[in-house]
């Protein structure tokens, strides 16, 4: 059926009994092509009935709609044109894993982090009333991205709307893991309809018993604006207290009935929220089962279930989880945070052994951060694994509530650098230009997985705030030389030479010392440095190791502006050294989705386009 719709108008045409038959083959198709190029599954496979009622009752793109986070939006994607580039899915130049402006005009918003849509919704609300004009909006925000703060800053703000707002809670109970918090428990309250079914119940009863006109008066009240949910809605109910008009819960792979309740939404003249159910993972059982662990995936076989790729070394994450747990063992005073990523940043077996100083503060990551604050400042150790991409959002925290106070809270930051098929949105370069700008901050890279586990003792150990930045993937376990313990703000002399010096922070020292290789082949000497500190950095061996050379070469996974190079060129230009200095990282422009190392020669930054550009400054 997806063939037999050349427009999302077709599906407005559509009917109802042909709704089962076309989420069957969305359901078959994404599940295919996932299979083969890996991706975000059992979202989107939770939103396919959701999707077809929202094509079904708008006109889009007239209307307007913002997914939250976005990576639910595969079946959007299909039926708005966009089926036959879906492999080239997550590829450099291909199809987005998440709605993308400039890939439709369907995509109202690009998204790719939590809880913004309410925020951005009243954003085009606006709009549309000052410029008079008439569309929908409509967001779409799960109920994991309800645990953010920024969803109950708009929701505030939502309360005072004049005009019509259309919100649409998708409650599949999780985020990408299980949910935490207030909230949860609130919704779940909501989903076994307590209270609500029982008054329901009971004045459905006591209607039914009035002789002659009490079935024809349950009807009357069940089909008017006034509906039967309104008469019975509980006093607590927090949306309504808010001044936002509740629909729900609606049965979210139901398409009829979406269809009405969206109908009647779009006839208020104020923020509405609609409470819709959907299972995350439905339609392909081992996503039902486990749809945590089929969040985002890679390639696997259909049948089984299983990953098409062989097991490889640890990651780095399961490296930093296993560590954190010998050394929580020793350490009372250690506790571990994580905000909604506790199986992905490599905590669930903390969470096992110690679940009383293990913490999930859901998607928020500034209460993260303060929280953690909080805690070092009343005697624990508070470790915060957080995603880079995801750090960016607590900065002001990290500044006013950790930093200013030099509180012994340790950030371990996963998916640093590069990270490759998410794209723009989660590629973690940004965190050593702002983390290294901050007072009383240390921040380290390890080489490989023996230097992370040595980092976090020694970041365990300070009484000030400390952060290790490491990638996503496989963890190196080779070890070029004889390995030495890491010491504070110390570096590594990993390889000597006289002509070139060159700085490499973390993961870039085999691409170092492929240069190195590169260079000595063409008749040009060059030493290596591994930095394993970018603040404080080792400026009395650089210095040295520095004498009598022609260039120095800096090698870091993040963007070049504020970060360790321009420290690095800064340094020897203030103190009179006329040295080069020449910087690689990640120049100024986000970085599109795409394998890490074809994002590499797109960016000039392999080893092969560092050496020219080497060999062109000493020519």
């Amino acid at each position: 059926m997806i063939d037999q719709i050349p427009s999302p108008e077709e599906i407005r045409r559509m009917q109802a009994a042909d709704y089962r038959k076309l989420a069957a083959d969305l359901r078959e198709f994404i599940i295919d092509k996932v299979s083969k190029k890996g991706g975000h599954l059992a979202s989107s496979l939770g939103t396919v009935e959701l999707t077809i009622a929202l094509l079904a009752a708008f006109d889009f793109p007239s209307d307007k709609i913002i997914w939250d986070v976005g990576h639910q939006s595969y079946a959007w994607k299909i039926l708005t044109g966009r089926k036959d580039g879906f492999d080239s899915l997550r590829d450099f130049g291909g199809l987005s894993g998440f709605p993308k402006r400039r890939e439709s005009v369907y995509d109202s918003f690009d998204t790719g982090h939590s809880s913004t849509s309410i925020s951005a919704g009243i954003g085009f609300v606006k709009a549309r009333d000052l410029q008079q004009e008439d569309y929908r909006v409509v967001s779409v925000i799960g109920d994991g991205s309800m645990t953010g703060g920024m969803a109950y800053e708009a929701l505030n703000n939502a309360s005072s709307l004049k005009s019509n707002f259309i919100m649409i809670l998708n409650d599949n109970n999780m985020s990408i893991g299980e949910n935490a918090g207030g909230m949860h428990h609130y919704l779940m309250n909501m989903r076994a309809g307590r209270g609500y079914n029982r008054a329901k119940r009971s004045v459905k009863r006591t209607l039914n018993q009035i002789p002659g006109v009490g079935a024809g008066l349950v009807n009357f009240i069940s089909n008017t604006k006034d509906s039967m949910k309104e008469m019975v809605v509980p006093d607590g109910m927090v949306f309504e207290n808010l001044g936002i008009t509740y629909l729900g819960p609606v049965d979210g792979h139901n398409v009829p009935e979406m269809k009405k309740i969206f109908a009647r939404a779009k006839e208020l003249d104020r923020a509405v929220l609609i409470h819709v159910k959907t299972k995350k993972g439905r339609g392909y059982p081992p996503a039902e089962k486990n749809p945590g662990a089929w969040h985002g995936v890679g390639p696997f076989d259909v049948e089984s279930g299983k990953p098409l790729s062989a097991p490889g070394k640890p990651e780095y994450s399961a490296v930093f989880g296993e560590c954190l747990l010998k050394e929580a063992a020793k350490r009372p005073e250690v506790c571990a945070i994580t905000a909604a990523m506790g199986d992905n940043t490599g905590l669930s077996a903390f969470e096992k052994k110690f679940p009383e100083r293990f913490f999930d503060v859901g998607i928020a990551e500034q209460h993260a951060v303060t929280f953690a604050a909080g805690l070092a400042a009343a005697g624990m150790h508070p470790v915060c694994a957080i995603y880079s991409s995801f750090l960016q959002r607590a900065y002001d925290q990290i500044v006013h509530d950790v930093c200013m106070q030099e509180l012994p809270v340790l950030f371990c930051i996963d998916r640093a650098g590069l990270v490759g098929r998410d794209g723009e949105t989660h590629q973690g370069v940004f965190d050593i230009s702002f983390l290294t700008s901050f007072p009383n901050m240390t921040v380290m890279a390890p080489k490989n997985a023996a230097e992370l586990e040595d980092m976090i003792r020694l970041g365990l150990e300070m009484k000030s705030p400390a952060a290790i930045r490491y990638p996503r993937g496989e963890a190196c376990t080779e070890n070029p030389g004889t390995y030495v313990k890491p010491e504070y703000g110390k570096a590594e002399i990993v390889e000597k030479g006289q002509e070139v010096l060159i700085l490499s922070v973390g993961n870039r020292l085999p691409a170092a010392l492929e240069i190195r290789k590169e260079l000595i082949l063409s008749g040009h000497d060059a030493a290596v440095l591994n930095m394993r500190f970018i603040k404080p950095w080792d400026r009395e061996t650089v210095s040295e190791m520095a004498r009598g050379c022609r260039l120095i070469v800096t090698l870091e996974d993040g963007v070049i502006r504020g970060g360790f190079g321009e420290s690095v060129a800064a340094y020897f230009a203030s103190e009179g050294n006329r040295i080069p200095v020449l910087n690689i990282g990640i120049p100024d422009e986000f970085v599109p989705q795409g394998n890490v190392p074809e994002l590499e020669r797109a960016l000039h930054v392999d080893p092969k386009s560092v050496t020219e550009k080497i060999l062109g400054r000493l020519s």
